[in-house]
């Protein structure tokens, strides 16, 4: 029968009444009828996506009338039985509030650990498409690089693409330096070349702008979308994507290989919620590849016990091994900067390099700690400067390190990672202080001797009492060394 202009199967029970409608093969309004046309726009902003209706630039009736055709589909943003947040996972009581809904007049739960992406609530629906994907111009050869990989590169990067290939996990263990990007290409391009989608996630945005521009210079006929916040690509459907984890949240089995970068770093490695959201980004049969200089120390267990699938790189291009770290004990140090003095081994460290000229960096374990020690330090240099997370200068800063301006920059752990100075040497001022991590500490003792032209750099560890994490930060260093001797990695 039709019904409001929708041909519709005929539910009367009546036999007379059937008998006033033909059966649907006498129905000559079925020729009629168009396929149904959807809307591209709409189809580019979901397609691998979940998104609230305030995000889509379209009318309820508009989504409803995709949805009836099946083109789009409907999921519970909330799950009141289980108390659990479809978008990001959550479910710790503690991150739902109740609010009265104006939307359906009662009373609900939403969840505030999302929030800043939108408001999931017991009547908000999660949408996501259904319908064709968008056509891809595939490309065979996408990659344009003329660089050449090291021994335990190219080992990695069969390793990426078989893994890529066989839509199985890997975990790429690579000292610091070791240049994972690179390792990347062969199983990116392969991807690529077969039509997959990819994402590569980092927990932090400048590694986002960092890696984005780099990507889209060896894959120049691929769109490349970077995803962070307040990013113009937010929308973009693209086959290659750099994203921070948080942005993940907004996609639901979009992506054929996930790659996620530094997958030790915060918040990445303590927080479930973007570990979720890895994982329903993903599409049911998808490669996951994570790249790490510093494993926890459950991963390195599974991965000597083979219960991971697991490379490492265990030597750094230019054949050199890794700076070791040298513990020097430095007193009560924090009682003599409270006196306005730093304790004498780490001045007379400080004095050395300015003496030489060459260039450090310190790592404290507070930004008031800092700023004690840059006032004392001021006073021997005035062109010494500090930089932490929320510092407006930030960006300016490190690249008047890069181009040599500033010869020592003082600097929390926010400068441990993503940092490469050809010729510089380190130091780290309370590392007995437990925001140094064994990871922190193998991090930032790795910003020495990555260059080939200065393949070593002094790194000095100050502390007051050497810490468990110290002790391991080193013996990581020298296993990784000690196997790259026996792989033959490392020129003895």
């Amino acid at each position: 029968m039709i019904k409001e202009e929708k041909i519709i199967p005929n539910t009367k029970k009546s036999v007379d009444e059937w008998t006033f409608t033909p059966p649907i093969t006498h129905n000559p309004a079925l020729s009629i009828y168009r396929p149904f046309q959807y809307n591209p726009q709409l189809q580019k902003m979901l397609i691998g996506k979940q998104l609230l209706t305030d995000e889509l630039p379209c009318t309820t009736e508009e989504l409803q009338y995709h949805h009836e055709h099946g083109y789009i589909v409907y999921r519970k943003g909330f799950n009141r039985k289980e108390l659990s947040c479809t978008r990001c996972g959550t479910t710790d009581p503690s991150w739902f509030a109740e609010f009265p809904c104006a939307r359906c007049g009662k009373v609900e739960f939403y969840c505030r650990k999302c929030l800043m992406m939108g408001r999931i609530s017991e009547c908000t629906p999660l949408i996501s498409w259904a319908g064709p994907d968008p056509k891809l111009e595939v490309v065979d050869k996408p990659l344009v690089w003329d660089g050449q990989l090291s021994e335990g590169q190219d080992v990695a990067s069969k390793s990426v693409a078989d893994a890529v290939e066989n839509s199985s996990e890997l975990l790429v263990w690579a000292v610091a330096g070791a240049g994972k990007t690179e390792v990347l290409f062969a199983g990116i391009a392969n991807a690529l070349s077969t039509g997959k989608r990819v994402c590569v996630a980092t927990p932090r945005t400048d590694v986002v702008l960092e890696l984005a521009p780099r990507l889209q210079k060896v894959f120049p006929e691929i769109k490349v979308a970077a995803l962070y916040g307040g990013s113009e690509d937010r929308h973009e459907y693209a086959q290659l994507t750099i994203a921070t984890t948080h942005q993940l949240l907004r996609f639901y089995k979009a992506f054929d290989v996930m790659i996620v970068d530094e997958v030790d770093a915060f918040p990445y490695s303590i927080d479930e919620t973007l570990q979720y959201a890895v994982q329903q980004s993903r599409k049911h049969e998808s490669s996951l590849i994570y790249l790490t200089a510093t494993p926890n120390t459950q991963w390195q267990k599974e991965c000597r016990t083979g219960k991971r699938n697991c490379i490492t790189i265990a030597a750094r291009f230019h054949r050199q091994p890794l700076p070791l770290p040298e513990f020097v004990w430095s007193g009560n140090w924090e009682k003599q900067l409270k006196k306005g003095k730093l304790s004498s081994p780490i001045k007379k460290w400080v004095e050395s390099r300015l003496a030489s000229g060459k260039q450090a960096l310190i790592f404290a374990p507070k930004i008031a700690v800092m700023d004690k020690i840059l006032l004392i330090l001021r006073k021997l240099n005035p062109r010494i400067e500090s930089v932490h997370a929320e510092d407006p200068d930030r960006k300016e800063k490190v690249m008047k390190l890069r181009n040599k301006e500033i010869t020592i920059l003082l600097t929390t752990t926010i400068l441990e990672r993503g940092v490469t100075i050809p010729n510089i040497d380190v130091a780290v001022i309370g590392s007995e202080d437990r925001v140094f991590t064994e990871s922190a500490l193998v991090q930032i003792a790795g910003r020495a001797g990555r260059s080939a032209e200065y393949p070593t750099g002094a790194v000095t560890f100050f502390h007051y009492g050497k810490t468990e994490a110290m002790l391991s930060a080193r013996r990581q260093i020298v296993m990784m060394n000690k196997e790259g001797i026996e792989k033959g990695l490392i020129d003895v």
